[in-house]
């Protein structure tokens, strides 16, 4: 195990992991996910809120087979190589309300950083915004790292704390494969499925669930993580994991290339607006709230498959996150920002600059 453990630690392994990302990612559109959206962990968040009835936004609710293999992958690879590791207790609140206003804001974008990535490969101008922002607000909360932003120590815990989210990922996958969607039908069970829109879009719940395992597999022992990479370069100068985002850029776009999903333009792009300074000010909140988490969406789902309950409740605020993105008119649509969306970032950034200014060892 410990050769092929260093398989993925090393520059060429992690540009493997972002190559294999890129590509599986419009292949997942290709066999059935919404457009430009093969892979995105705020969107799938979303989902599976509506799917559970946290909102009654009737285009977007389904339980996304692909956010239980990435925690479930993720999982598997930790007992593999024994890093398993139980912990909790680091500000759990605090991570999850931020958890909560970096999924407003991604809504407000449409998008994580993954989308934002693949609708920029997707041929999507309306990504270079959100890109920008998203590096805007993991440049601010690099500021408060240097000044000595700290969540505190996460202690060692019980094996059943490890165990929450990734017990209730297969819970969710129990409902999914009892309770599949009906013909015609909004509801199944206790689960709401969209019979229109970006959630009644998806690709076979077998494809769907081995992808998002190989996913979180893959991204446990590479430690695949996009606001990692952009900060790391920041604060660092290091490339380590830039480059596997780079690779994932590039493979998805000759992906899409090949398959015939390279769209280039502004207008009319699947499920994204055209208002500039919201795509940017969106996700300059949801880079903020990555950063000052310690990961971006996905990376949160991989930690919490090894065993953290602090990236669990990150999770967790995702999903309650959603809800209230939707319920309090805060998300968007190809139609532009929603009526509240602008008001929810503004609240959202100063959140978290109060935590940002508040949260430090040091003084500045």
């Amino acid at each position: 195990m410990g050769s092929f453990k260093n398989v993925f630690a090393d520059p060429w392994g992690i540009t493997g992991v972002g190559a294999i990302i890129g590509v599986l990612a419009p292949l997942l559109q290709r066999m059935g996910n919404p457009g430009n959206m093969g892979i995105c962990v705020a969107c799938f968040d979303r989902d599976i809120a509506g799917a559970l009835g946290l909102h009654r936004a009737d285009m977007v609710q389904y339980m996304r087979p692909e956010i239980i293999g990435f925690v479930l992958g993720s999982l598997v690879a930790a007992y593999l190589f024994k890093e398993f590791r139980p912990r909790a207790g680091s500000a759990p609140v605090v991570r999850f309300v931020l958890g909560a206003f970096a999924m407003i804001g991604a809504l407000v974008f449409l998008g994580c950083p993954w989308r934002a990535l693949l609708r920029l490969a997707g041929g999507d101008g309306n990504a270079i915004l959100g890109i920008a922002g998203l590096i805007g607000g993991i440049w601010v909360g690099t500021l408060f790292l240097k000044r000595g932003y700290n969540l505190g120590r996460a202690e060692k815990a019980y094996v059943g704390v490890g165990w929450m989210l990734p017990l209730i990922m297969l819970f969710f996958l129990v409902l999914r494969v009892v309770l599949p969607p009906l013909e015609g039908q909004p509801r199944s069970g206790v689960l709401f499925y969209s019979l229109k829109g970006p959630g009644s879009m998806y690709a076979p719940l077998a494809v769907s669930l081995l992808v998002g395992l190989a996913v979180g597999f893959l991204a446990q022992r590479s430690r695949f993580c996009t606001m990692g990479a952009f900060r790391d370069l920041i604060l660092f100068r290091q490339t380590h994991l830039f480059m596997g985002l780079l690779s994932f850029v590039v493979f998805a776009f000759l992906t899409n290339l090949i398959v015939g999903q390279f769209h280039p333009g502004f207008a009319k792009q699947p499920v994204a607006h055209t208002m500039s300074l919201w795509n940017f000010g969106g996700m300059v909140l949801a880079g903020l709230a990555f950063t000052l988490a310690g990961g971006c969406p996905g990376r949160q789902l991989f930690l919490a498959g090894e065993g953290d309950g602090d990236a669990a409740l990150f999770v967790l605020g995702m999903i309650v996150g959603a809800g209230f993105a939707h319920n309090f008119g805060a998300a968007s649509s190809p139609a532009g920002v929603g009526p509240n969306g602008i008001v929810a970032v503004i609240i959202g950034l100063a959140v978290c600059l109060f935590i940002g200014f508040t949260m430090r060892k040091k003084p500045a």
